[in-house]
């Protein structure tokens, strides 16, 4: 039985296409994107389709930009351009910068390399990286990619095809949460954390 309008089922249905997005929470969603007055519903449609025709990749980085120039932080004359730290996606980009701690460039590969779900390196942007650092001026590329077991794979394939460049390879260091308790770190982060453990020096 068809319980609302095929309009209504149609925007339901897209909502749930969304990642995390339930059936319930997309219902919530669709029952709010009614409620809104008509001027409102037509700017939150016009944000969709704005951002779409919009936004395009950085032609150095790949992360996210208006135009088709590069994007703020490869223009920008502050940036240390001799490190490139490679992340997944776009919004891991965002997470380092939350930092402040980075002053370098980025590189997004826009995924993963991961057998599992048919993507390998030519489905992400692994040639634009080696162009990159085979133009030169790179001392240093960061791997930042998560530590599950596509990321380490990916972080390894490609510190293999950047070796035969006159750069440094580095991975994040990964260990315990700040705050958190030994007794509930699992067996490989406790491994991390004495693998990538540091001198304390006198203050």
């Amino acid at each position: 039985m068809q319980y609302f309008p095929p309009a209504l089922e149609k925007l339901v249905e897209q909502f749930a296409r969304l990642p995390g997005v339930g059936k319930k929470s997309a219902q919530r969603l669709a029952f709010y994107i009614l409620s809104l007055p008509p001027e409102a519903a037509q700017e939150f449609a016009d944000a969709i389709t704005g951002a779409k025709a919009a936004i395009a990749c950085c032609p150095i980085c790949q992360n996210f930009t208006e135009g088709e120039g590069p994007c703020p932080i490869c223009s920008s004359s502050k940036r240390e351009r001799g490190t490139i730290c490679v992340v997944a996606d776009p919004k891991d980009v965002v997470a380092m910068e939350r930092a402040r701690e980075y002053n370098g460039l980025y590189h997004v590969l826009h995924g993963v390399i991961s057998p599992m779900n048919h993507v390998g390196p030519d489905d992400i942007r692994v040639k634009e990286l080696l162009s990159r650092v085979a133009a030169g001026d790179v001392e240093e590329v960061i791997m930042a990619t998560n530590p599950d077991t596509e990321g380490e794979a990916t972080a390894l394939y490609l510190s293999r095809l950047l070796r035969p460049f006159d750069v440094k390879v580095t991975r994040l260091a990964y260990g315990i949460p700040v705050g958190s308790h030994l007794e509930f770190a699992d067996d490989a982060t406790l491994t991390r954390a004495l693998e990538g453990r540091r001198e304390m020096l006198p203050v």
